[in-house]
């Protein structure tokens, strides 16, 4: 079953391997693999009382949690360039339109590549949200447009649907509940939200999280919400100035209710809430803690999509690599990367998150329990 303890016997593999966005675009060659340092050394061994995640954990250097947070994407079909591609240990792969063929048959062969160890089998992720934002165009349940003025329970139907087909393509996320509360009709996350206030939102957030449990793990997106801040965070960084207190009453109620349902991950948005942290929430601190703390979230925290924030135009963000290491630091548990990136992107990530501990940038803790609840969550998906 998916959501069941992964058994002992994955950890005996553990020691020997190593959106949300429209489509951009990113090169097909085969990377070169990823280095490590010999001087690297491998965390603390596990006590007698620690998780199998926690167990998996201990047994992987620093190089090797970095290379586990990060979620990045190759744009082909090719099944050696995608298991060389995964090789390198990442935890995650996300799959774009790229990589989708055109039969369900098709995608399984590709989402199988994915899988370098079947004991600890990697995130495999997809927008399969339905209507404006689809990868499986064999996808025939209600897009949250129609969703929007039906029952609560043409949700769960829906979503039932959707993450059964999510599942037959081998992948075991999906990055499709949208919880946006919209600001009004003309917002470009309006046709995308599951609810046009903070009630009806969070009815069919719950009965979409609700519908997919049987087959793949939900992500919420996007934390903590578009509605409040115009603009498109796919080229700018939006901002308002709401206060923490009006958006607990409003736009916090959807992303509540659905880790309430029991939602396995979070994705943070690039908008600042200026309010409660001048940062975009994906980079901030103070929303991480507001969602571990006061949400009661204990699922796997992951950004959107780090190219986006290259491409916003500010000039603080133009560097993958750091924003990469802020975003962990400020208590991610993974970073997506797919815009602006080539198929070296993931490594180099990976090496600056490594390189950002040993220099004491980054506390080896902070790594050490992001790759704890990717782990969690990985050996989870092997059941």
């Amino acid at each position: 079953m998916r959501r069941a303890a992964a058994v002992a016997a994955a950890l005996l593999s553990v020691g020997l391997l190593f959106g949300c966005a429209p489509d951009e675009a990113a090169q097909t060659e085969t990377p070169a693999p990823a280095t490590s340092s010999p001087e690297a050394s491998p965390s603390p061994s596990p006590t007698p009382t620690a998780s199998p995640a926690e167990q998996a954990v201990a047994e992987m250097s620093t190089e090797e949690q970095a290379a586990s947070v990060v979620m990045g994407t190759v744009a082909t079909t090719d099944a050696t360039t995608l298991n060389d591609y995964m090789a390198h240990g990442y935890g995650g792969f996300i799959l774009m339109s790229e990589n989708v063929p055109a039969t369900a048959d098709g995608l399984r062969d590709v989402t199988s590549s994915l899988v370098v160890d079947e004991g600890m089998p990697p995130l495999i992720a997809i927008d399969q949200e339905g209507g404006v934002v689809t990868r499986l165009p064999w996808d025939d349940a209600a897009t949250a447009q129609t969703l929007q003025s039906l029952p609560a329970a043409e949700t769960r139907t829906a979503f039932d649907r959707r993450g059964e087909l999510v599942a037959d393509a081998g992948a075991n996320v999906n990055f499709g509940v949208v919880a946006d509360v919209p600001a009004d009709a003309s917002s470009f996350i309006a046709p995308r939200a599951l609810g046009t206030d903070p009630a009806s939102a969070a009815e069919r957030v719950t009965a979409a999280v609700e519908g997919e449990a049987a087959h793949v793990f939900s992500t919420l997106k996007h934390f903590p919400g578009h509605g409040p801040a115009p603009g498109d965070s796919h080229h700018s960084i939006p901002s308002t100035g709401m206060s923490l207190d009006d958006w607990q009453e409003a736009d916090a109620v959807p992303f509540e209710a659905g880790i309430d349902a029991g939602a396995e991950l979070l994705m943070f948005g690039h908008l600042a809430y200026t309010a409660v942290d001048e940062a975009p929430a994906s980079l901030s601190a103070r929303w991480h803690e507001i969602a571990r703390d006061d949400l009661g979230f204990d699922g796997v925290m992951i950004t959107d999509d780090l190219g986006m924030l290259a491409s916003s135009g500010d000039a603080a963000y133009a560097d993958p690599v750091a924003n990469a290491v802020d975003a962990i630091t400020a208590g991610n548990d993974m970073v997506l990367m797919i815009a602006t990136s080539t198929p070296d992107t993931a490594g180099d990530i990976a090496d600056g998150i490594a390189q950002a501990v040993e220099a004491g940038e980054l506390p080896a803790d902070r790594l050490r329990d992001a790759a704890e609840h990717v782990a969690a969550l990985r050996l989870e998906s092997a059941e």
